[in-house]
């Protein structure tokens, strides 16, 4: 007998390799992937404006990379003796204005660089309601804990959905002649919209996501949506709140994101890779013991010559553990 409904995955093509340019923008399972992506080496940058769930606010930070947008401090506002950005998340608010706006337009310089060069981008798109300012009806990334009756909240319609991330993608197509786009849906369950709001926003999402990897053919989907809540299906993979996937879950998501979508070669090269990561992040009883001066010298000697295999690796920091330096 089955107790769970599993579901054969298409190979991505082309798929993922260590020397592909990554760039990831959309909801906190984006940083998750983002996260696993990076523990494995891969080159990624992710979230440049911070965490952002709708895709209203995804094109908004996209558009500002390819205009290389510079922001002063007429795009911050000042709400408890903190500056904020409505178009970034809170990591980057801060007491001191300067230093505020230099982290941001940091994160922005390095999108701005990248972008041309990128190899993917990953959206992950988390909810198509948008809250929009009273005073100018410009929807914002983030609401900073700012009173409720500052915002009106109203779901984006497919067509709007469909519209901002056609013209956005026209855009970088013209800038950037190999990108390929990689989207998802979050299977985080944005309960706080109600149960019944929060299946009409994935299905927007869905329907527009869909509409238009048939359209292009440089537009790929994975479904990590469909892996958490129909495969896994259980509210045992979800964190406390009952709303996040757990570490469980998103080593599965995981698992089956490098079957589908990594070259062969990268997935033999993400074994020995975590192999090392394993190794660096063991920490002994004894330190000084024959014994584990002698792993430190294998491993040393194994990140060796994994960079000479792969130049590019970023391994320095593990091997200068392993060296003892």
């Amino acid at each position: 007998m089955n107790f769970r409904m599993t579901f054969p995955l298409d190979t991505l093509s082309p798929a993922f390799q260590h020397s592909d340019q990554i760039l990831l923008l959309g909801s906190c399972f984006a940083e998750e992937m983002g996260q696993m992506l990076a523990q494995h080496k891969y080159d990624v940058l992710q979230n440049p404006h911070g965490i952002l769930f709708n895709p209203t606010s995804i094109v908004e930070a996209m558009n500002s990379y390819m205009d290389n947008k510079q922001y002063t401090e007429t795009d911050l506002f000042l709400h408890e003796d903190i500056y904020h950005s409505w178009q970034h998340h809170s990591r980057f608010s801060g007491t001191d204005q300067a230093q505020v706006l230099a982290q941001i337009n940091a994160s922005q310089n390095a999108a701005i660089d990248r972008l041309k060069h990128i190899d993917w981008l990953v959206i992950t798109l988390g909810s198509a309601y948008v809250y929009a300012l009273k005073e100018n009806n410009k929807i914002v990334g983030n609401c900073h804990k700012v009173s409720n009756q500052h915002f009106y909240k109203r779901l984006l319609t497919l067509e709007e959905v469909v519209t901002g991330l056609d013209n956005m993608m026209h855009r970088l197509f013209f800038l950037n002649k190999k990108v390929n786009i990689l989207f998802t849906v979050s299977p985080v369950r944005y309960i706080r919209d109600g149960v019944a709001e929060n299946n009409l926003s994935k299905a927007i999402l869905l329907q527009a996501v869909h509409h238009l990897v048939n359209k292009f053919n440089r537009l790929h989907y994975f479904p990590a949506y469909e892996l958490v809540i129909d495969d896994l299906r259980d509210y045992r993979f979800y964190k406390e709140d009952l709303v996040h996937p757990n570490e469980l879950a998103i080593k599965y998501v995981w698992e089956k994101f490098s079957e589908a979508c990594i070259s062969p070669a990268s997935q033999a090269l993400q074994s020995k890779i975590a192999d090392i990561v394993r190794a660096y992040h063991h920490r002994p009883f004894n330190p000084q013991s024959p014994g584990h001066q002698q792993f430190l010298q294998q491993y040393a000697q194994k990140v060796r010559i994994l960079q000479q295999e792969h130049p590019n690796l970023p391994l320095a920091q593990e091997l200068a553990y392993f060296e003892g330096r």
